[in-house]
């Protein structure tokens, strides 16, 4: 499986290639800047890019703008943003495109590396990753959460991070019937349709905020 990774600290991006070459990824190239990104993109057309959101020269958004810029040149090109930040308005614009699989984790909670290395095959694949800090983050800019209750809150982060109805009962101690009626009021409260795909979920919340 082919890689692309986008990260300016050097001791980050070697450990991040030896880590995906040791599970038996191929990182094909990497990248330290923003104005390398988008080429290399298009050029390898990698199965997925791991790429930081604030590149130089600005440190802003350059990482986002380039996965966007990317997806346009080649449509469905899997992209996991790994970041310390969240930038919403390209965030949303790159999540809510339906396109081929994405992801956005935040560093500072990435602490075990078979859950990573699973996020990055999720992707690859077609999935949908998330970190519940982010959607959570996406959501507070939108439309506050205080609708939801606490238990719903909870579900919808299991649903961003693209766990099962099954899984999200296992891990909240509650029944699968339980979760699936806190996923209707979710969507209800939101104003969102129902769905029992979880990729599918998860970018709906999104194209929601993107509105």
């Amino acid at each position: 499986m082919r890689v692309v990774i986008a990260e300016d600290h050097a001791l980050l991006r070697d450990g991040l290639t030896r880590l995906l070459n040791a599970f038996e990824f191929v990182v094909v190239a990497t990248v330290e800047d923003g104005p390398s990104l988008l080429p290399t993109l298009v050029e390898h057309q990698p199965d997925v890019a791991v790429i930081d959101v604030r590149l130089p020269p600005t440190f802003t958004d350059e990482g986002l703008q380039a996965a966007i810029g990317a997806r346009t040149a080649v449509p469905g090109l899997p992209i996991l943003v790994l970041s310390q930040h969240v930038e919403p308005l390209y965030a949303r614009e790159l999540l809510s495109d339906r396109s081929g699989g994405v992801g956005y984790l935040l560093k500072d909670r990435v602490s075990n590396v078979a859950h990573f290395v699973d996020a990055v095959r999720q992707v690859a694949g077609g999935g949908t990753v998330m970190d519940p800090e982010v959607v959570a983050r996406l959501l507070d800019r939108s439309r506050p959460l205080d609708v939801l209750t606490g238990r719903e809150r909870e579900v919808l982060g299991e649903m961003a991070a693209g766990r099962s109805n099954a899984a999200i009962a296992g891990r909240l101690f509650i029944t699968e019937k339980a979760v699936s009626k806190h996923i209707n009021n979710i969507f209800t409260k939101l104003g969102l349709p129902p769905s029992d795909d979880d990729n599918r979920r998860v970018l709906a919340v999104l194209a929601y905020l993107n509105a």
